[in-house]
């Protein structure tokens, strides 16, 4: 979209400034009035400003040169200088610097200011221009409040499902550990219920390992005893130990007695015939009977 100037008085008024310049100005304005063709426009506006003359249209000249150079803040206060030139259009052209500065409260104030004082087209135009322009921007601010907005909000949501996500990840963290430790737990238990096993088992073996010794040990004693019986020679009946084996004692007391009832009926046959008592010497061992005695 064209922002319109009036900038169609400008060589009218370079050719104004030559009735109040001396002859000695007229190579400079020339020279003004060249770089301005030339685009020069802020040589333009220095010649100008190097000139004595002072006059309303030289002040307008130097604000066209500043606009065309984009210095719009100088501009604007050359035009406000140019107390004498119509107003409306001096307006109207600080409002197209307003506007280029993206200042358009600034711009559409001058531009009503402006057609208070004299209706013009372009000034219209650049007026409806300004205000759409405004209200897009506003429709812009408005998107962008909205857009931060959104982004702090999206941000905040981040930082939540962020937070949430590290605490569900401590928490696994802290299960994990919690899970590590029960197994450990259960297999220290399992380890100690063992251990407990094993010293009991141990206990027990050592126990019985212990009445084992202790029955082998009674035994021993048992049988040391019985051999240190054994060992002992038995006593006669006048009190005499006598010799030889328990099965040897066994079968001489045997002996003994069929001697003595020998000997009894021996005595008690030579009372009856009144021979004289006759003494056998007994042999050892059991006694050969005699053929040629008849004992009766």
């Amino acid at each position: 979209m064209k922002i319109f100037q009036n900038a169609g008085l400008m060589f009218l008024f370079f050719s104004h400034i030559y009735v109040y310049a001396g002859l000695t100005d007229f190579k400079q304005i020339e020279a003004s009035k060249t770089a301005y063709e030339a685009k020069e426009y802020t040589k333009s506006a220095a010649l100008l400003n190097d000139l004595e003359v002072k006059s309303p249209e030289k002040e307008y000249d130097i604000g066209n040169a500043y606009y065309k150079s984009k210095n719009y803040d100088a501009a604007i206060k050359a035009y406000r200088e140019a107390d004498g030139v119509d107003k409306a259009t001096r307006l109207h052209n600080i409002g197209n610097s307003f506007f280029q500065k993206k200042d358009l409260d600034s711009a559409i104030k001058s531009y009503e200011e402006a057609l208070k004082i004299k209706e013009d087209k372009e000034t219209r135009f650049n007026l409806e221009l300004a205000k759409k322009m405004k209200k897009q921007q506003e429709e812009q601010k408005k998107k962008e409040k909205e857009k931060k907005k959104q982004d702090k909000n999206k941000k905040k949501d981040q930082k939540k499902d962020q937070k949430n996500k590290d605490q569900k990840d401590q928490n696994k963290k802290d299960q994990k550990k919690q899970d590590q430790k029960n197994k450990q737990d259960k297999k220290d238990k399992k380890k100690d219920k063992k251990d407990q096993k094993d010293q009991k088992g141990k206990k027990d073996k050592d126990q019985k390992n212990k009445d084992k010794k202790k029955e082998q040990d009674k035994k021993e004693g048992d049988k040391k005893r019985g051999d240190s019986k054994k060992e002992k020679k038995p006593k006669d009946q006048k009190g005499n130990k006598d010799k030889g084996t328990p099965n040897e004692q066994k079968k001489m007391s045997k002996e003994e007695k069929l001697k003595q009832q020998e000997l009894k009926r021996l005595l008690k046959k030579m009372g009856q015939k009144g021979t004289p008592t006759m003494m056998y010497r007994m042999n050892a061992g059991k006694p050969k009977p005699r053929e040629d005695i008849n004992p009766w």
